[in-house]
């Protein structure tokens, strides 16, 4: 792959960029992308302005339309085939990141020995457990050997969650899948209607 097909841009982002460098007095401005946190949870990526002094020796770099765009030696792998655009919408202004290599939870279909046991044990010793305080835990993904979960019902938003989660839950999935070296619960707990303990 060329560093030109590292990134693209979209137009939008092309002239959003572009406008950045154009109200900046310096000279020999580039735009560094770059990968701050690669969680399928809640990927973090950075792009700034910056000057020549600021590349490293390792660095990418390649020209996009009407600017230069540098990318640190971590980054470019994960970077790789990613599509920036600018979005405006009622929420805000921003440049989104279309990356293939960074796929939220959930986004691929959950199957094989090792879900279907940690299933049998959410839906035979868990949600039981929980459905006392009309609770629920649902299973989103497992990549790496970690199990992502949600708790809804009386769990989103409830106080004894986190206990529930490191005193019960992982214990229970790691007795049935040995292999499972974490569980994360990605609840927005703040949303949470009806917490059993506020």
């Amino acid at each position: 792959m060329s560093d030109k097909d590292l990134l693209t841009f979209t137009d939008a982002a092309s002239e959003r960029i572009r406008s950045f460098i154009d109200e900046d007095p310096a000279e020999g401005l580039a735009v560094r992308v770059s990968v701050q946190n690669a969680s399928p949870i809640a990927p973090e990526y950075e792009m700034a302005l910056i000057e020549p002094f600021e590349r490293e020796a390792e660095d990418q770099s390649f020209d996009a339309p009407g600017f230069e765009v540098v990318v640190d030696s971590k980054s470019a792998d994960i970077l790789s085939g990613t599509r920036i655009d600018w979005v405006e919408s009622l929420q805000g202004s921003g440049f989104h990141f279309n990356n293939p290599n960074i796929q939220p939870l959930g986004s691929a279909p959950l199957d094989g020995p090792l879900v279907d046991r940690v299933r049998r044990v959410i839906d035979e010793q868990i949600n039981p457990g929980v459905a006392s305080h009309g609770g629920t835990v649902r299973l989103v993904d497992i990549r790496d050997n970690v199990v992502y979960v949600t708790m809804g019902g009386g769990c989103q938003g409830c106080g004894m969650a986190s206990v529930t989660l490191t005193q019960g839950i992982k214990q229970m999935i790691r007795d049935a899948a040995p292999e499972i070296v974490d569980v994360q619960d990605v609840t927005d707990h703040a949303a949470g209607s009806n917490p059993y303990y506020a």
